[in-house]
């Protein structure tokens, strides 16, 4: 194979990943003439079959990540899941190949202004809402990244009005040159410290989001967040707080809360279908972006009424002799979980499905949540031993094999009033394929339920 590669070109760019975001980089670079070759350090990638069927021309080796592939290069690009910390991949960068990743070429081919947003949670639902807002407004948008359509896949001639991008912090470390239209942190907690030597390597990765020259949206009750805001830049801020000029935030007004953008009521936060405090902020964080894109008012907040929200994120499955069950499998970290349990906490007690794998994470910062707002915690997975270390006496555990039996031992527990929420704080990968594998063999067995 090595001697094919050396025919194929002196000169290529080395694709490292072969999933949905890798393909998409080989189809963009190959459209652009360059020369391909892709490595994968698995024996069978998930999209080696796509690759080969539509551009057999391309040198594929799998099964590792040799060096002195990367060593030939030109360029190599990163896909998202691949770690740069790999040696053969520093020992690249060492000797001056230059490693970027689909946002990075995303950046410099992009013919329309840039919404970035990232978060340790919420960006799906945000940037979900934001591509709603401006389809209301009649904008013709591109809505991709980390979520659903990979960002290189996006562009188009002619262009659209925006792209509205979802980054994850893996995506992030390989960009050098995005300068977003408007961009947004939505909240920093400690996620993916596998991945990262330090919690602030892992905020460093958030951070690039920020460089430019563009609107700076800026979530005020995040203290990591607003220490990253920039003097001189253009900001716009949100808050669960009353805000004042064209901030986003909320008010009281007869007993009822309102989204408030100032001093002035917008709707009531009743009226969304989405719910729980951190979607609060969620809606907020959206209504900040559409602004500052120029979205008319009234379609900004038609979208908000219309969103049901996304499968697997705090989503209502049914209720059952008086308790009400919701799906939050998307929540792989602590501090999606903490905003899970707390936006739910007004009504009623919480039974918690939780567990699967720690990735690194340290579990005290729930100990205090679970106290306040959980009677009974089912734990599954992998941690499910360690987060019990962190489990108050004042909540009663129960440990599950699998997922039926843990809602089995959910609905035995929980009483009238109560609600029911899977919401993890732990990746998926030890028992279901991912975590939307996860939410459907909940739903699945929540709707099993003898009625």
């Amino acid at each position: 194979m090595t001697a094919e590669l050396q025919q194929h070109s002196s000169h290529y760019s080395l694709i490292i990943g072969l999933g949905q975001t890798g393909l998409s980089c080989a189809r963009f670079l190959l459209q652009q003439g360059n020369a391909v070759a892709v490595i994968d350090s698995s024996e069978k990638p998930a999209c080696l079959n796509a690759l080969q069927k539509d551009y057999p021309e391309v040198v594929v080796k799998t099964g590792g990540i040799p060096a002195d592939w990367l060593m030939r290069a030109d360029s190599i690009v990163l896909s998202p899941g691949v770690d740069p910390r790999l040696p053969q991949i520093r020992q690249a960068a060492e000797a001056g190949i230059e490693i970027i990743g689909d946002i990075e070429l995303f950046a410099r081919h992009a013919n329309a202004p840039i919404i970035a947003i990232t978060g340790s949670n919420g960006k799906s639902t945000v940037t979900t809402l934001v591509g709603l807002m401006a389809q209301r407004a009649d904008k013709k948008v591109a809505v991709g990244g980390n979520l659903g359509t990979p960002a290189l896949d996006l562009l188009t001639d002619p262009a659209p009005d925006f792209y509205v991008l979802e980054l994850s912090s893996f995506q992030m470390e390989t960009v050098h040159s995005m300068n977003a239209f408007a961009s947004v942190i939505l909240n920093v907690s400690p996620d993916h410290l596998d991945r990262y030597d330090s919690i602030e390597d892992y905020q460093r990765a958030k951070q690039k989001v920020y460089h430019g020259t563009g609107v700076m949206v800026i979530n005020r009750d995040d203290p990591i967040v607003s220490a990253m805001a920039v003097a001189g830049r253009d900001q716009l801020g949100f808050s669960l707080h009353e805000s004042t000029g064209y901030e986003f935030g909320v008010l009281t007004q007869r007993g009822h809360l309102w989204l408030a953008e100032g001093d002035t009521p917008l709707m009531l936060v009743s009226d969304m279908k989405i719910a729980g405090s951190h979607n609060i902020a969620n809606a907020l964080a959206a209504l900040a972006l559409g602004s500052v894109m120029g979205l008319p008012m009234d379609a900004m907040l038609k979208a908000l009424k219309e969103f049901k929200g996304l499968p697997h994120r705090c989503r209502f499955v049914r209720e059952l002799h008086g308790v009400r069950w919701f799906n939050d499998s998307k929540a792989t970290n602590v501090g999606a979980s903490i905003a899970a349990i707390e936006g739910l906490a007004e009504n009623g007690k919480i039974v918690l499905i939780a567990g699967g794998v720690g990735k690194g994470q340290n579990f005290a910062p729930l100990s205090p949540i679970l106290n306040n707002y959980v009677c009974t915690i089912v734990l599954i997975g992998q941690s499910a031993e360690e987060l019990a270390r962190h489990v108050p006496e004042t909540v009663q555990i129960h440990f599950a094999a699998d997922m039926k039996s843990a809602v089995q031992a959910a609905n035995n527990s929980a009483q009238t009033g109560q609600q029911v929420l899977l919401s993890p704080a732990c990746a998926s990968f030890d028992q279901f394929a991912n975590y939307a594998d996860r939410g459907d063999h909940f739903e699945q067995a929540v709707r099993e339920l003898a009625a």
